[in-house]
């Protein structure tokens, strides 16, 4: 796990973002979570990152990167767990906020929250996992004229029981 033996996960605070409804990009009043993990640099974070994630009830289901246009899951949350290299990613929309991740960072991402990689190094890989039951999660794009069958799709997804950095409740989110 990140860090040494002694650290407590459960004590990890993450750093809460939101994002308003565009019209196209209905994001959700739920916080996206930013968490800034430290690993050992010889770590395969990858398989940390799936151990992790497995243990809190979010089934890993991928390795690879974050598509470079701007899409969201109106069916499911998800996690994505910065294994190696760095990016910037765009939250929100078109009108979002761009950010740097890293090797380490974890964003936990409400259902219908806009997302997309605007840039990242060659070596960029990311762990992508799902609440237990939200596995075949659907991919649309921002479009102003599924609106509000995207927001009725986001309403009816459950609340993970668990956080899949710590394991406790989301914060923000109960």
């Amino acid at each position: 796990m990140p860090g040494d033996d002694a650290t407590d996960l459960s004590k990890t605070l993450a750093q809460s973002l939101r994002f308003d409804d565009d019209g196209a990009t209905p994001n959700s009043q739920l916080p996206v979570l930013l968490y800034r993990l430290t690993f050992d640099p010889a770590a395969d974070k990858a398989a940390l990152f799936e151990a992790m994630f497995a243990e809190h009830r979010w089934t890993p289901l991928w390795r690879d990167g974050i598509f470079d246009y701007h899409h969201f899951h109106p069916n499911a949350h998800e996690a994505l767990g910065i294994a190696r290299g760095q990016a910037r990613v765009t939250l929100g929309g078109e009108a979002g906020q761009t950010l740097t991740v890293k090797a380490g960072d974890v964003l936990v991402l409400p259902a219908g929250t806009g997302h997309r990689c605007v840039e990242h190094s060659s070596d960029f890989l990311v762990v992508g996992a799902y609440p237990q039951g939200q596995e075949n999660y659907a991919i649309q794009r921002p479009d102003s004229r599924l609106h509000s069958q995207a927001l009725a799709r986001i309403a009816e997804v459950a609340v993970p029981e668990h956080d899949p950095v710590t394991g406790q409740q989301l914060p923000g989110w109960h």
